[in-house]
């Protein structure tokens, strides 16, 4: 499962790329006089309002041929990896370096780099929403984004990659959380703690959208076209759509670094406490083999050393479709749902709800209210429960930008990835309460004691 995480550096991999062509004198994805240009290629910054939507049918604008052509070289499928693509490599392995660097002291040294990947996005995150609030169309893509399709509500699959959404971006049930928090001292305060984190989580990301709507609302406004027509999701947004629209402002050197910049280091948080939580439950299980002086270090740099030369096959001319299988297959969705539902059946009824009330009115002075106890017992189960099922229901085979379709042994994969996360945790389960029944019953005394 932490494979299919890990997969995530892709994107901070990406991220620098971009980042070092935003320092170009002409941004390369605003022009069409690049040696991988095509005839249809247009530069929309150069379309008046009344020629966008007569000419963009018949042509491809300039930050998708620099996005397919040049970064991702892209094959015509997942059956072509075709070659490594060496400037992407170069980039992945500079962010696994930065990874290790962050990591290979433990929290000694990730908690210090934290202080600065963790607030830094903010500070560009203020710049970008005080530009895109000023710019002409922003209003219409604030508009947007507060006032949604009510009628899409009544779509399972909206609520079933909202739930996703929320699991992936509060890092619930993939360890990240409980590694992390076995660092703090007994009494800490976990009940503020999550207070806290889901606050500013949740505060970030609708920020974040203000962010990102008024600026797709002056694209569209700059293109005479609907906010609808211009927004994207994936990788679309972050690596066409929002690059495009800041091709269009004044200055675009400047808003460009702002934002990849701040991707960037998103990324860096979510990749380093990623690698972290595979790490520290190594060690924890290992303590007598890692916990000796300079062995932390090398098991760290093998860990990095070893991913980066499997993720090599993501940078290659068909590497995006991996990725994309990756992203769809791996842990997402069905997996998050079963996970959770199977941390609350084993915190709430195997360990029991009210032993995790004690001990948090223990650690921190304050009993949780019956609320909580509700939660792990009944609501939270049943709702992963239900989200699980609706996602077999609804499941649809994936599609890359909606045209491109998988071969079978491609979706085979995809299950496979699917179900080595989804069976461990039975299976693991299973395993050991055969091994403890049967301890159990080997010490039991074959007849009476003699005194």
């Amino acid at each position: 499962m932490k494979m299919f995480e890990f997969s995530n550096i892709l994107i901070q991999a990406w991220a620098l790329f971009y980042l070092i062509f935003s320092f170009s004198s002409q941004l390369p994805w605003a022009i069409c006089e690049n040696s991988w240009n095509t005839g249809n290629c247009s530069s929309l910054w150069t379309l008046d309002s009344n020629s966008t939507n007569q000419t963009m049918k018949n042509a491809t604008s300039a930050a998708i041929e620099f996005w397919e052509r040049r970064v991702l070289g892209i094959s015509g499928g997942i059956e072509e990896l075709g070659s490594v693509r060496w400037e992407l490599a170069l980039c992945l392995l500079a962010c696994w370096a930065f990874c290790y660097f962050s990591i290979w002291k433990s929290v000694r040294s990730s908690g210090k780099v934290a202080y600065f990947t963790a607030t830094f996005p903010y500070v560009m995150l203020a710049i970008l929403l005080v530009r895109g609030a000023t710019l002409p169309g922003a209003l219409d893509g604030i508009y947007y984004y507060l006032y949604p399709d009510i009628n899409r509500l009544a779509n399972f699959e909206v609520w079933i990659e909202a739930g996703s959404q929320i699991m992936f971006s509060y890092s619930l049930t993939a360890g990240a959380l409980t590694v992390l928090g076995s660092y703090n001292e007994y009494n800490n305060n976990c009940y503020k703690d999550c207070f806290w984190i889901s606050l500013l989580n949740s505060g970030t990301s609708f920020v974040a959208g203000f962010v990102i709507f008024s600026v797709l609302g002056f694209m569209a406004h700059s293109q005479g076209v609907s906010v609808e027509t211009v927004v994207q999701s994936g990788p679309g947004l972050a690596f066409i759509a929002y690059p495009q629209a800041t091709s269009l402002m004044s200055f675009p050197q400047f808003w460009t670094v702002c934002f990849f910049l701040m991707l960037l280091f998103l990324c860096v948080d979510t990749q380093f406490v990623t690698v972290e939580c595979l790490i520290t439950s190594t060690v924890d299980m290992f303590p007598n083999l890692f916990r000796k002086s300079g062995r932390h270090e090398l098991f760290v740099l093998s860990i990095c050393f070893v991913f980066f030369i499997i993720q090599l096959m993501l940078v290659t001319e068909g590497g995006i479709y991996v990725f994309q299988l990756f992203d769809y297959y791996g842990y997402t969705r069905a997996c998050q749902y079963f996970m959770a539902l199977c941390e609350c059946l084993a915190l709430s009824w195997g360990f029991g709800a009210d032993r995790v009330i004690f001990i948090i009115e223990d650690m921190t002075g304050h009993r949780p209210n019956v609320f909580f106890k509700m939660c792990w017992k009944y609501i939270i189960p049943l709702l992963s429960l239900v989200s699980f099922i609706l996602y077999l229901v609804e499941y649809k085979h994936l599609k890359f930008n909606d045209w491109y379709i998988y071969p079978d042994w491609a979706y085979g994969l995809g299950w496979t990835m699917m179900l080595s996360s989804v069976l461990m945790v039975p299976l693991w389960a299973a395993g050991k309460i055969i091994v403890t029944v049967r301890t159990s019953t080997e010490i039991q005394p074959c007849g009476g004691t003699k005194h």
